[in-house]
């Protein structure tokens, strides 16, 4: 992948759009609504990959099909300053965990966490907070979703075959 900013126009702009609401969208239906013939579509999308503007393609899935029924977001606070790639190995040991970043304010981190149910999330949240540099943690059970079609509200890679077995 190339290192140096990726430079874009309007058109890669909205050939980005499209991709970004419907990755499956042929690049014929694109160049049909920016103006340019799919091979150019093609040709711009390569460009946009190699540039790494676009760096993939995936399905959204809703998470109550593969299981995951309960989904909530802990802050957590570390003794002193835990460095950011410790969390990151933390997290990575928690297939529960969908996402995870550093932030600011009193928290020193924000992990969304999805669980097939409450028992399953308590399970998690016990995990994390054996980690002997996590202080404490503070819990929001998410109820529903304002902006169901937001990525946030599916899921980007699947439940474990037996979700039963992650506990």
């Amino acid at each position: 992948m190339n290192s140096k900013p990726a430079m874009f126009d309007e058109l890669d702009r909205k050939i980005i759009t499209a991709l970004m609401a419907n990755a499956r969208t042929s690049f014929a239906e694109i160049g049909t609504a920016v103006g340019l013939s799919a091979t150019a579509v093609k040709r711009r999308v390569d460009r946009l990959r190699e540039t790494g503007v676009i760096t993939g393609f995936t399905a959204t899935v809703k998470p109550t099909a593969l299981g995951w029924r309960t989904e909530a977001y802990v802050e957590v606070y570390c003794e002193g300053a835990a460095p950011p790639r410790r969390l990151a190995e933390v997290v990575r040991n928690h297939p529960e965990i969908t996402a995870a970043m550093t932030v600011t304010g009193g928290a020193d981190a924000l992990l969304h966490v999805r669980a097939t149910d409450v028992e399953h999330f308590e399970e998690v949240l016990e995990r994390i907070r054996i980690e002997p540099f996590i202080r404490k943690t503070i819990s929001y059970m998410v109820l529903s979703h304002l902006l169901p079609e937001a990525p946030e509200a599916g899921a980007t890679h699947a439940a474990p075959e037996d979700a039963s077995n992650v506990r």
